[in-house]
């Protein structure tokens, strides 16, 4: 038997990393018509009407019973203008999402580089942090990869000769496999900021960068890497709990909207993990 090399990569998700042409990266491909016949996206703002560049009051709203029926039209703004305050409202609505927490200034942060930054990928370190706690705070025997793979280096290392044996490899793989990967669809996610800025991820990548056995003890570190797509697609604005807010609806069209067209973005998030044990458990 031979040791395994280090860093290796242990794990792949199905999906890739950098993926452009997923369906929720796509963006200024519909026009006004489609997305108010086939959305049923007519009325986005409570502050302005994105097909008719005019100012809306609070009359506005279909909600109201005085809702626009026989009143003047608002006033008319050019299209940048209609731009700035639909970002304005967009940042404003997500707060409703985003209430408390070390991560709640996030969303903010990234609308903005939406606005902004023309699709490039995005990173904060806040978002590293969260991703560090989550596996460390995951205490589940069945779903925590950590906890998983901690089993797996007790029981596959050949202790007597102090490595991990590369015959073994894919013990690893099976690891992470019966785990669940990292994910902000908890309860806290929520109201935390996480899961309105990540919730779900795209792809994942898992590579133990080092390990080290020395005195029956072994010292492994293990580097996550997830990437989530800021961006919305079609499945996204049909479900109705995404469609009944204009929050998502606001996002759509600044998104996919011909006249709009604002990049999505990958959003990258990394974590090294130190995970040790001992031989036999002890």
């Amino acid at each position: 038997m031979s040791a395994l090399q280090f860093p290796c990569t242990i794990f792949k998700s199905q999906n890739r990393m950098d993926d452009n042409s997923a369906r929720d990266m796509r963006y200024g491909d519909l026009s006004a018509s489609q997305l108010k016949t086939r959305y049923g996206l007519n009325y986005i703002s409570n502050r302005v009407d994105p097909w008719t560049l005019t100012r809306r009051s609070a009359l506005d709203n279909p909600r109201s019973m005085f809702c626009c029926n026989g009143r003047p039209a608002g006033a008319k703004i050019t299209r940048q203008q209609c731009t700035a305050i639909l970002f304005d409202e967009f940042r404003q609505l997500s707060r409703e999402f985003s209430l408390y927490g070390p991560y709640c200034h996030l969303i903010e942060k990234m609308i903005t580089h939406m606005q902004h930054g023309g699709g490039t990928p995005f990173r904060d370190g806040a978002l590293d942090q969260a991703l560090k706690q989550h596996i460390r705070n995951d205490k589940s025997e069945d779903n925590s990869t950590r906890i998983l793979l901690a089993k797996t280096f007790e029981e596959r290392i050949n202790w007597d000769n102090k490595y991990y044996p590369v015959e073994q490899k894919n013990e690893l793989r099976k690891a992470i496999l019966r785990g669940r990967l990292p994910k902000f669809d908890r309860f806290q996610d929520s109201f935390n900021g996480m899961g309105i800025t990540v919730h779900d991820t795209w792809a994942t990548h898992i590579t133990i960068k080092s390990l080290s056995v020395a005195n029956n003890r072994y010292c492994a570190l293990v580097h996550y890497k997830i990437q989530d797509h800021f961006g919305l697609d079609d499945e996204d604005i049909t479900k109705g709990k995404f469609l009944a807010f204009n929050f998502f609806r606001i996002w759509f069209v600044l998104q996919r909207c011909n006249l709009f067209g604002f990049r999505p973005f990958m959003t990258n998030i990394e974590a090294t993990i130190e995970i040790t044990g001992h031989r036999n458990g002890y």
